[in-house]
């Protein structure tokens, strides 16, 4: 498939960022079945290999690639995707699929707020606003004006200090290292992470506890993992990392960022359409802020034009 206009190439963006968001619901209803830790195992492991073909044809293959700085930084890179998707996977147990995808979106403005403070990149003024609008959303939507948070919106927001540091640290790394190569090491180190966590994790490898017990090739009955795997792995991770490094030929950064900016709210129609979801006045409100702190702090920021990595977008992808 060859990309030719900008056109075609928004298009494209949208239907990831369409992706992304519905995968929210998909995922919400594997986990009831499947531990967190071995679909993200399964999953990232089938991206993995479904990017070595993108590999085998790239002109990365006949360069020199510098092994121990890309099992390093992939490494890094991957233990803070690991903890991301695995915050928001098992975040999601606990939070409506709405929330999740909102408080996702925190990590935009998190990355200028972490820069900041670790790195002493000052941010700009429209950053800051940024970050303030989106926090006072996130207050709105997650508590519903009362001061609480649920276990689960807790959890997502590791996630999303999670995809912001994973952010920080690819945005360090891959100025030296080769993007493809570096983006599958990655991928089969959180395939790794997983399979690890997995092992170690109270649930058995296959089924949650309390559940009736199943052997692994039984998930292969069940259209809905299976469907679900599939389109996190092939479509959430493999496509998105091609389409949007090949779409970016044909469109700026901050329109890139606009349409990914739509993901949370494909997430909560997917919601609203599929499991009876309803945020409420308030937290519609907050919602809206998130995605205008998002916006404010990516297209404000003139230092440093937006940079959309497509893992973290969507920790179901």
């Amino acid at each position: 498939m060859t990309i030719k206009t900008p056109r075609i190439a928004l298009y494209i963006l949208i239907f990831v960022s369409f992706v992304w968001g519905a995968e929210f619901v998909l995922v919400d209803i594997t986990i009831e079945k499947l531990p967190t830790n071995t679909f993200n195992a399964i999953r990232f492991f089938l991206a993995g290999l479904a990017l070595l073909p993108l590999f085998y044809f790239s002109k990365e293959r006949q360069q020199a690639l510098p092994v121990k700085p890309l099992l390093i930084s992939g490494g890094l890179l991957g233990f803070f995707l690991f903890l991301g998707f695995y915050t928001q996977t098992e975040g999601m147990r606990y939070t409506s699929v709405s929330n999740a995808g909102f408080i996702t979106g925190m990590a935009i403005p998190l990355v200028s707020l972490l820069g900041f403070i670790f790195f002493k990149k000052r941010p700009t003024l429209a950053v800051w606003i940024g970050i303030v609008v989106a926090t006072v959303g996130l207050y709105f939507l997650t508590t519903g004006g009362e001061f609480s948070f649920n276990k689960g919106d807790i959890i997502v927001l590791v996630c999303a200090f999670s995809f912001a540091f994973h952010l920080i640290f690819t945005d360090r790394f891959a100025k030296n290292l080769p993007i493809l190569s570096l983006s599958i090491v990655q991928i089969f180190a959180v395939a790794i992470y997983c399979f690890v966590a997995a092992l170690l994790s109270g649930d058995p490898l296959f089924y949650l506890v309390g559940s009736e017990p199943v052997i692994w090739y039984q998930h292969l009955s069940s259209p809905i993992i299976i469907f679900t795997i599939l389109v996190t792995a092939l479509l959430g991770t493999s496509f998105a990392y091609w389409a949007q490094t090949s779409c970016q030929q044909f469109l700026p950064s901050h329109k890139v960022a606009m349409i990914f900016a739509s993901e949370p709210l494909f997430a909560h129609g997917a919601a609203w359409l599929f499991l009876g979801e309803h945020l409420g006045w308030l937290g519609l409100m907050g919602a809206g802020m998130i995605i205008v702190g998002m916006l404010i702090s990516e297209l404000g920021d003139k230092e440093h034009p937006p940079h959309i990595n497509p893992l973290d977008q969507n920790a179901s992808s």
